[in-house]
């Protein structure tokens, strides 16, 4: 899809074509509509990053809330989206031995217990050992720099799904 596409899409349309650029948050897209024509796809990334960054607090922590945990339940069942299969699976993470896969499973659950939302990476371009050694380094933070962290990186794995989404 060319963004001369995007720009000629209704509001319903828009939503439902970007509507999983943020994780289970069509909400983003469709407050990005309004700013349409966009001149670029930087100006449509930057305009939805407003979109999130704007949003009331509660609806911030449900988008954080809507990733998945890398190599975490939800990939075991089946249940993650088409984009969050293809970013773990193009990471390894769906090929980790037993012992990656108990670090991953014991780093996701001492990090939601520490912070009260899921570890978000944006992990294209990573492999399994770089994840694990980015996930045990953020543990130093406190709760506010890793909030921050958090949207920068859900930021980061938004624009690669335009990019994957989006000619030119």
């Amino acid at each position: 899809m060319t963004l001369a596409q995007v720009n000629a899409l209704d509001r319903a349309a828009f939503v439902a074509t970007l509507g999983g650029v943020f994780e289970h948050s069509p909400w983003v897209a469709d407050a990005a509509w309004p700013g349409r024509p966009f001149a670029s796809l930087d100006a449509l990334h930057v305009a939805m990053v407003a979109a999130m960054r704007g949003a009331p607090e509660e609806a911030q922590l449900a988008l954080v809330r809507a990733h998945p945990e890398l190599a975490g339940k939800a990939a075991i069942r089946g249940e993650l989206t088409a984009d969050s299969t293809e970013e773990q699976s193009g990471a390894g993470l769906t090929n980790c031995s037993p012992r990656e896969f108990a670090r991953l499973h014991a780093l996701n659950r001492a990090y939601h217990v520490k912070f009260g939302f899921p570890f978000i990476l944006a992990i294209k371009g990573l492999d399994r050992e770089a994840i694990i050694i980015r996930f045990a380094e953020r543990f130093e933070h406190d709760r506010a720099t890793e909030w921050e962290e958090a949207l920068k990186q859900i930021a980061k794995i938004a624009r690669f799904r335009l990019e994957a989404m989006i000619e030119g």
